[in-house]
């Protein structure tokens, strides 16, 4: 039912954003300077139909190769596009023919508006990747934006991303995600389904496909509870409570399963475009330009190990173990607006 449905429902049912159903296929915080400049410079057929749940523009991506999973009409291929600029280059994955002739209907204006053509769009199933073509270990960051819930098989999502990462790249998506696994019953609702909620994935189950598939140590960026304002939807999933997140997953060997701490920071140079006072590794990594920050072992590999490595000094090494970081946990990682849906633990 899955990749029928969503054909069907991104293809037919639904127009433009304006007939969603639910805030859970779209953003609701505004976007940064940098990144609404980049949208204003996207053609208006592509940005309305979009049904993205966040804003994937990772930081420092100038030159990079990127892969977008579930691209639709392109909006994000062609903000990122921007980003990496003409040495880099994004490929939009999507299965929904409606929205792939709009993303190439309109290759040739975007290549106009900027100067340079840098995308191709390929149709497929993000459930099959395999099934493409796409070379291993070929892209530096793979994005997603409210498209993996969408899938029967996520982990399969996972593992391929895993397999087509470079070494020291990221995943970094946004999503839907439950305080707890919805029942069966309501998987095969194809409104449910559409909306981006029946096929949300309960976190802890998210965290244990992530860590099967290679990445260990998924860390949470931005998340918020999502608001139902349909009667009918709302009624149909009363007492699960959603939310929409982002998260960064990091193809690194040797990260730990818990935040150790080995007596070791960094200080950031405030060298990311876009980022001169901080730079925001995590939710729980804000870290101050020229200010010695301590992390764990975890934290410097995902900077030190990485594309951010230029941006940093580091202090310390694994020489020397000083027990786990305090604070460190499995309670529900999303801040809650919900009655009944606890806080967020702190993690170092």
């Amino acid at each position: 039912m899955n990749i029928e449905n969503s054909r069907n429902y991104y293809g037919q049912v639904l127009q433009g954003s304006a007939d969603l159903r639910t805030d859970a296929c779209s953003a609701a915080d505004a976007p940064g300077p940098e990144l609404r400049a980049a949208l204003a410079r996207i053609h208006p057929d592509v940005t309305a139909r979009y049904y993205g749940c966040g804003f994937i523009a990772p930081a420092d991506i100038a030159g990079a190769r990127i892969l977008d999973l579930g691209s639709g009409a392109g909006q994000d291929v062609y903000a990122l596009a921007q980003f990496v600029g003409a040495d880099g280059h994004v490929t939009g994955v999507d299965a929904t023919p409606e929205q792939l002739a709009v993303a190439r209907g309109t290759q040739g204006w975007h290549a106009e508006a900027f100067g340079f053509a840098n995308v191709d769009f390929v149709e497929g199933d993000i459930e099959q990747l395999d099934a493409l073509g796409l070379p291993d270990a070929s892209y530096d960051i793979i994005v997603s934006n409210c498209v993996i819930n969408l899938v029967a098989d996520k982990g399969a999502v996972f593992h391929a991303a895993h397999r087509l990462l470079k070494p020291g790249g990221e995943l970094y998506f946004s999503d839907v995600y439950a305080d707890r696994r919805v029942p069966g019953a309501l998987k095969g609702d194809p409104v449910l389904h559409g909306e981006c909620l029946s096929g949300a994935l309960y976190w802890n189950d998210f965290l244990t496909l992530a860590k099967a598939a290679g990445f260990g140590d998924p860390r949470l960026v931005t998340d918020r509870p999502l608001g139902i304002g349909d009667d009918a939807v709302a009624a149909m999933v009363d007492g699960i409570g959603f939310f929409s997140a982002t998260w960064r997953l990091f193809k690194l060997d040797g990260l730990e399963p818990e935040c150790e701490d080995y007596g070791q920071a960094v200080v950031y140079h405030g060298t990311v475009a876009g980022h001169a006072k901080r730079f925001v590794l995590d939710k729980h990594h804000v870290i101050e330009t020229g200010k010695v920050f301590p992390v764990c072992g975890n934290s410097w590999k995902m900077l030190h190990d990485t594309r951010f490595a230029r941006h940093f000094d580091f202090i310390g090494d694994f020489s020397r173990h000083y027990g786990i970081f305090a604070g460190c946990g499995t309670s529900l990682p999303f801040d809650a607006a919900i009655a009944g849906v606890g806080a967020s633990g702190a993690c170092c």
